[in-house]
């Protein structure tokens, strides 16, 4: 009996968030942080499915009947509820996903924790595509919606431009290498946000939608074409400020870092998670110092 194993990519989007789904040009750099997904067969007559975390800790488990996914027994109810959502639809788009066996084995390993937003999510859905064989954008859309560009860090493994062409995403491989990478820095906050309910706000705000995915994706190549670290943290701000006044919210240095010497972009939920700042070893010091001891240098994050 044939195990099947699967990884994928976490993910971070430097520029272009929430434009992005609007058809902006987005720089995206996955991970060497990601999932894996490992396929038993068995003879149980069911889907057996366990979610370790970074330290091999349970974090998660369901028990689904093989033939119609319903949920016989799990750990988090909403959890497997979304689980069962996205294997029901993979059976959709491969009716003969999961007939090879009477039952499975599937078992997950996260190499970053779950709150870090590197892309949980997305890791499964590409891992679970490449399992069932069927399209990882199409089955992002069809169950979740969103960008799709976390997928396409998933997939890649290099730095990459991101954009929704009439809807179809657009991937581009990318020399993003700065000279200057050892200024940059992800420091954590710690502060989990929705996705889905952030989207949705930003979809409710009135304002020329046109004119922000021309500026953002203005900023994105040169962010990419950036020369030296000054030029860099201009277009940090820039952007930081074209997207603080879409979408109606302060930039986290001024809610939060006011007096911090560096700059500081928000990325992804604009509040949740990572951010990018600028600086040295000695300067990181200051976020510890304001209880955000999660700091990752460039290097270590990027693939």
């Amino acid at each position: 009996m044939m195990q099947k194993e699967f990884y994928s990519n976490g993910k971070l989007l430097l520029s272009g968030e929430y434009a992005v789904l609007d058809g902006a040009l987005a720089l995206a750099i996955p991970t060497s942080y990601g999932q894996s997904l490992k396929a038993t067969p068995t003879s149980s007559a069911q889907l057996k499915w366990v979610s370790y975390d970074e330290s091999d800790q349970e974090w998660f488990h369901a028990e689904f009947d093989i033939e119609d996914l319903k949920i016989n027994s799990t750990s988090d109810p909403k959890i497997a509820e979304t689980l069962a959502v996205l294997l029901q639809q993979a059976k959709l788009d491969n009716p003969l996903f999961l007939s090879d066996h009477d039952g499975f084995l599937v078992e997950t390993h996260l190499s970053f924790p779950r709150s870090w937003g590197l892309g949980t999510s997305s890791t499964l859905i590409n891992n679970l595509a490449q399992w069932a064989r069927v399209d990882a954008y199409e089955l992002l859309r069809k169950a979740f919606g969103g960008s799709g560009y976390d997928i396409a860090c998933a997939q890649h493994n290099s730095p990459l431009t991101y954009q929704l062409k009439k809807g179809v995403p657009q991937v581009k491989e990318v020399q993003f290498d700065p000279y200057f990478k050892d200024s940059l820095f992800f420091a954590h906050l710690n502060q989990k946000q929705s996705s889905k309910d952030a989207i949705e706000a930003y979809r409710n705000r009135s304002f020329d939608k046109e004119a922000l995915v021309k500026r953002i994706s203005t900023l994105t190549q040169k962010m990419i074409a950036s020369p030296n670290l000054s030029e860099f943290e201009i277009l940090m701000e820039e952007h930081e400020t074209v997207l603080s006044e879409a979408l109606g919210i302060p930039p986290v240095k001024r809610s939060l870092f006011l007096d911090y010497p560096g700059m500081i972009k928000s990325l992804g939920a604009w509040g949740g998670d990572f951010v990018m700042v600028t600086g040295d070893d000695n300067t990181m010091a200051y976020f510890h110092d304001k209880g955000f001891p999660t700091i990752l240098p460039y290097s270590k994050m990027i693939l």
